[in-house]
């Protein structure tokens, strides 16, 4: 692809919300090419075979399977999809990689984590911050998996926090290697490593830095028993002791006090990453739900006949569709933004970097969005199951315990949905995205008269792409306003935020649904597309309720008399169905696809 078609049709991260997107710019699942279609139906394979088959071995705490998984994944190159060529890897693109980490992710959170830990965040800041000496001693054996890695950021005081870390470097006499000592939590993978990345603060820096630092227990390295967790029983997870252990400097990772930002931009990577890990989880929490609803019997029917089962099935299955659609739509946006920086003459690990830190906001619009969906749907395959997924015996109640942590680690939800408003706050302020300029016109749009045509909706998705242009103006008119009443201070008013970022949420996940149907109902015929349309329908729907119960919460929040009035009366404008839909018919529709299917096969 040439950087003159790339420019043409890729917005930058977070103008999706002032610029239309057309479907023919978006790609989708169904896009993948033949070579992709092949490792991930490889990875499926392996997943099946290893995993998805020895469920019960995760949930008793065999770590060392988990071990053996890792090694066996690393033989058939499932740990080198991101790495470049040049240091033992495949070197595919970001697309690739995002398939490769959402199908080996959904049988166990245990080998989920393990692998999210080691290929992203325990491999990847070597290969994007390393020195060529850095990368060509360690990267290879990570890529093979003869190796293993580990991520020490996290401390006992510092969390969401990352920064405050009171682990100390304390270069020697002779200048030749650093002295670290601190304490390190929760960290992955820590059982098993060879290699740990270490954060650690020189003298009285403002930012920590980051350090390569070998797994030798004759080296200052201790560690405490295995954490006793809610879920991800088999997943290494320990406490990390350093005792004036001896780094090399030639170990230090990038320069002195650059390790905030490598840690950040780890996130930003990870988020996506943790977003797909998320959808197998759910297709096949949808699969195993349907499964056992299409069985069982109760008043001499399968409960999967009963619309109170058919509408939670319709949720799960919709909600998986949307976040396919939304996390390969960014993950595309990514790719092409690298492929831009490579053809302006940067090296891959900058066009890497930037290619993703361009999308922060995406990333975390999708960390939040989809580790909430596989929560949701994880609680109502437990009770489909009723009696039954409550019990041990069943793949579902750990699905259930497993999905909790992927709220939690790569930034809390809380965390990331402050952090998407706020990024693109900063993005306006930078002049990267203008939302000032349409931000002037929904309030002009608001003293105006409005509107008593009949709009012509005759086109497929003619009004839902009409609506999700209304929805993008609450968000102007709400975040707009705030801006204005509190400016720089925003930050500190985290309830309003919070409000914000629901509503900006729900307008790129529905979009993405609906961009993914119409382009399929193009290219394959709409008659293709009956179910497909009912789940971005429904999508639509649900994210509507959302945008009307946070809108009010945040202009009731901030404003005040005609200001309130003129905003509310807005919001009810901008939230307006001219059709409303037949939810109940919506869900029948699909619910009745997927129980004939026997599962979720939209992928």
């Amino acid at each position: 692809m040439s950087t003159e078609t790339i420019n043409k049709d890729l917005l930058r991260g977070g103008q999706f919300l002032v610029k239309e997107t057309k479907c023919e710019d978006i790609f989708t699942l169904e896009d993948l090419s033949e070579e992709q279609k092949m490792m991930r139906d490889s990875t499926k394979e392996f997943v099946d075979r290893e995993l998805w088959a020895n469920w019960e071995r995760f949930e008793n705490k065999d770590y060392e399977y988990t071990r053996e998984c890792m090694a066996k994944a690393g033989q058939l190159g499932l740990l080198s999809v991101a790495v470049p060529e040049a240091y033992g890897g495949l070197g595919m693109g970001f697309v690739s990689t995002m398939l490769v980490c959402d199908y080996i992710s959904g049988a166990t959170g245990s080998f989920s984590t393990a692998f999210g830990a080691h290929t992203g965040i325990g491999t990847m800041p070597i290969t994007l911050y390393g020195t060529e000496e850095q990368k060509q001693k360690y990267v290879p054996k990570l890529a093979s998996g003869e190796w293993f890695g580990a991520y020490c950021l996290t401390e006992p005081g510092a969390g969401s926090d990352a920064n405050s870390g009171k682990t100390k470097a304390v270069l020697s006499k002779d200048g030749k290697h650093y002295s670290i000592s601190g304490q390190k939590m929760w960290i992955s993978n820590a059982g098993f490593c060879n290699l740990f990345i270490v954060f650690a603060r020189i003298e009285d820096d403002k930012n920590i830095t980051g350090f390569i630092v070998e797994n030798d227990p004759e080296n200052g390295i201790s560690m405490g028993d295995e954490e006793k967790k809610l879920g991800i029983h088999s997943s290494s997870t320990r406490q990390v002791f350093f005792s004036n252990t001896k780094v090399p400097v030639e170990n230090m990772l990038s320069e002195r006090g650059n390790g905030f930002k490598i840690a950040m931009n780890a996130l930003n990577i990870g988020r996506i990453k943790l977003a797909a890990a998320c959808l197998e989880a759910q297709r096949r929490v949808i699969n195993e739900a349907v499964g056992y609803a299409n069985e069982r019997m109760q008043f001499k029917t399968p409960i999967i006949n009963f619309g109170a089962i058919k509408s939670k099935v319709a949720q799960m299955a919709t909600n998986a569709y949307a976040g396919e659609a939304a996390c390969y739509r960014a993950a595309k946006d990514i790719e092409d933004r690298i492929a831009i920086r490579v053809a302006q003459g940067n090296s891959h690990q900058e066009a890497e970097l930037k290619g993703v830190e361009e999308y922060a906001i995406e990333c975390s619009i999708l960390k939040v969005a989809v580790s909430e969906d596989i929560q949701f749907t994880a609680d109502e395959g437990v009770q489909i199951f009723g009696g039954m997924g409550f019990s041990a015996e069943t793949p579902m109640e750990k699905a259930w315990r497993d999905a909790r942590i992927s709220r939690i680690y790569e930034g809390t939800n809380e965390i990331n949905r402050m952090l998407a408003v706020g990024m693109l706050v900063k993005k306006a302020m930078k002049g990267h995205v203008d939302l000032l300029g349409p931000a002037t016109k929904v309030g002009e749009e608001l003293m105006g008269i409005p509107s008593f045509e009949t709009p012509d909706f005759s086109e497929l998705f003619a009004e839902e792409k009409d609506l999700v242009a209304r929805l993008k103006k609450v968000f102007l008119m709400i975040a707009g306003s705030a801006v204005q009443k509190f400016g720089p201070d925003l930050e500190q008013h985290q309830q309003i935020l919070l409000a914000a970022s629901d509503i900006l949420i729900e307008i790129y996940m529905a979009e993405s649904a609906l961009l993914r149907t119409e382009k399929n109902a193009k290219r394959f015929g709409e008659d293709t597309q009956s179910v497909e349309i009912a789940m971005s329908r429904l999508y639509l729907y649900d994210a509507v309720d959302t945008v009307i119960s946070k809108g009010k919460e945040a202009i009731v929040s901030f404003a005040e008399g005609d200001e309130q009035r003129m905003m509310l009366m807005g919001l009810k404008r901008f939230t307006k169905y001219t059709n409303q839909p037949n939810v109940a018919a919506l869900r029948t529709t699909i619910a009745d696809r997927v129980a004939t299917d026997k599962g979720y096969t939209f992928d």
